[in-house]
């Protein structure tokens, strides 16, 4: 059975509850959630072989979080104790014209204190076939970068495949700074994970502007910029999250899938969603992906499951996506009848 190991920095989430802004409530639910980490749980809940590394505290918070991975069944083997603190975000939901609100407080965490040798990647890629990072964890540290480029290298040594979400983060760190950083660990990279605006920012990757229509970026435009991928880095094959019209909690969301090998893309079903939680659902389509091809699935079974575990987290509040895979396979299924 193919394993995948994840790789970053989980935080604790508190919540306002329903309606209510940060500055009104007196009372705030508490869950966690991170890229990686809610990749890895999403891997478990399908059914499928995963393991989560990081660094978290020696703390009653920290503790509460490992239960709550070692209750869904994700490996937590290889997390390293030790360091000051978890980071902390907290959250209004939007609702309505009102936008959410998110407030970050992750300085000086326990993962962007990682030091060389405290995380044995040699252990903790013992049978597995695929490595998970997202550029969020180089971004919290300079030693968070080594190690996260120490990782990579390891990987590489076990012969995994690996994928990256770009997920660029404006309040850790610049274009400028992330492409220094990220470039060369591209290198690195077999399936890459982004949105519509991150291959411009960071990398200077743009489609050409035959491709959009208005502020539209058509399918051929996705590929477009794919390709130029596939074309500078040894990336295989490049996975988009599509978001349409936005507005008053509901958007239509959608995936495309390109594979380098064939230079094609493949298009997913659209779904037109009322938005729970919109938390975490980037990370959901980066699971869906993966999960898919740990299965063997074909380029557009893989982009369908994508967007569709993706849709479902939408429904779910909270970071991760509690879907199993029975369920995104029949809101496949429904779609095709």
């Amino acid at each position: 059975m193919e394993k995948c190991v994840c790789f970053g920095e989980v935080m604790m989430r508190l919540c306002a509850p329903e309606g209510r802004r940060l500055d009104q409530t007196d009372s705030l639910e508490m869950t966690f959630g991170g890229a990686e980490a809610n990749v890895a749980a999403a891997l478990t809940n399908f059914g499928l072989c995963s393991s989560y590394v990081t660094k978290l505290p020696d703390n009653a918070v920290a503790k509460a979080f490992l239960g709550q991975m070692k209750a869904i069944g994700t490996d937590i083997s290889h997390i390293v104790l030790g360091g000051e603190r978890m980071g902390v975000y907290f959250v209004e939901k939007a609702f309505s014209v009102r936008p959410a609100k998110i407030i970050y407080d992750r300085k000086h965490s326990s993962i962007s204190a990682v030091q060389p040798g405290d995380i044995d990647w040699d252990k903790a890629f013992e049978g597995a076939t695929r490595f998970h990072w997202s550029g969020i964890t180089p971004a919290l540290s300079p030693e968070a970068a080594h190690e996260s480029e120490a990782a990579l290298k390891a990987a590489k040594r076990h012969s995994l495949t690996v994928s990256c979400d770009i997920n660029y983060r404006s309040a850790l760190w610049t274009p400028e700074e992330t492409s220094k950083v990220m470039t060369p660990l591209m290198e690195y990279v077999d399936v890459l994970i982004a949105n519509e605006s991150e291959p411009k920012l960071v990398f200077g990757i743009a489609p050409d502007a035959k491709y959009y229509s208005g502020s539209r970026l058509s399918a051929e435009g996705y590929a477009d910029i794919a390709r130029q991928f596939t074309e500078r880095f040894p990336v295989k094959a490049v996975g988009f999250a599509i978001r349409e019209g936005m507005e008053e909690g509901k958007y239509i969301w959608s995936g495309l899938l390109y594979n380098g090998t064939e230079r094609k893309h493949y298009v997913s079903s659209k779904y037109d969603l009322q938005i729970v939680d919109r938390i975490g659902g980037g990370d959901a389509f980066g699971a869906g992906l993966i999960a898919a091809m740990m299965l063997g699935r074909s380029a557009q079974e893989c982009v369908e499951f994508a967007a569709a575990a993706s849709a479902l987290k939408h429904t779910y509040a909270g970071d991760f996506n509690r879907a199993t895979l029975q369920e995104v396979d029949a809101l496949i299924a429904s779609r095709a009848r």
